[in-house]
């Protein structure tokens, strides 16, 4: 385990002088090493129906961040919760993976094929507001390095700490940076896709209960989020494996995270 600096307020007094500056990036881990101990740090940019975009990674295990270009960043990050507070247009501050994640989140397949696989066992996650559908998450991660979650006093640090994060976070990283914002809709370019790519032609409700499921709800969830009851939903479901020919959420995931 790195040693953190002592005290975090000589720390923010060099990550202020370095805005703008290359060493910015690292006097931030710094800070951030000094007021929680994460193992991990993750800097992405969010904009509407555009690519994530990396902006700073730091990481002491290989494993974590792995598949990132291959599998996130190459479209599965469109199931990832917090892209969902992207579209959801979430107060900025600070959000916890298992608060915000579906109920079936950790059987998921997104889980099991990518999340499972980067050791990452808590994340927290800074959402700052950029300018209209632009968001920066800092993504600050517990993974097999340490084998500890956060504890809830780094967790308050952190809240505590989420104002001058988000302040930070514009100053240094500007909007221009990021793709100009488009209009998302997952479950429409997931139908256009596989209408496109396989020859599979989706309606509107199958698309939508297809990206719920990718993301890791339960039959219970799906119907909350669509006004629906579980035995509709069911239908839905078995329509949309027959459509797609397959049998397991499994297949569905290798079927449809390419068409993301």
């Amino acid at each position: 385990m790195r040693e953190p600096a002592t005290g975090v307020e000589p720390q923010l007094a060099r990550v202020i002088a370095a805005l703008g500056k290359p060493q910015f990036e690292e006097a931030l881990w710094q800070m951030l090493l000094a007021l929680a101990r994460p193992d991990n740090m993750l800097v992405l940019g969010y904009s509407d129906g555009g690519p994530a975009l990396e902006l700073c990674r730091r990481a002491g295990n290989e494993r974590v961040f792995a598949r990132l270009q291959s599998t996130y960043m190459a479209g599965a990050f469109r199931l990832s919760p917090f892209y969902g507070l992207h579209l959801q247009r979430a107060d900025e501050g600070l959000y916890r993976l298992r608060d915000i994640a579906p109920d079936a989140f950790q059987r998921s397949r997104f889980y099991v094929e990518y999340f499972g696989q980067t050791t990452i066992i808590d994340e927290v996650a800074f959402t700052v507001w950029l300018g209209a559908g632009l968001s920066l998450n800092l993504f600050l991660g517990r993974d097999g390095q340490s084998g500890k979650v956060f504890s809830p006093a780094e967790i308050a640090a952190c809240r505590r700490i989420a104002p001058v994060v988000a302040e930070l976070a514009r100053a240094h990283w500007p909007v221009p940076k990021l793709a100009a914002p488009l209009v998302e809709d997952t479950p429409a370019r997931l139908a256009a896709a596989a209408e496109q790519r396989l020859g599979i032609g989706l309606s509107p409700r199958q698309a939508q209960v297809a990206v719920l499921i990718l993301k890791g709800h339960s039959t219970l969830s799906i119907g909350l989020k669509l006004g629906l009851s579980p035995q509709t939903v069911k239908v839905f479901r078995k329509q949309l494996y027959a459509r797609c020919a397959i049998s397991s959420q499994a297949e569905l995931f290798a079927l449809m995270l390419p068409l993301l």
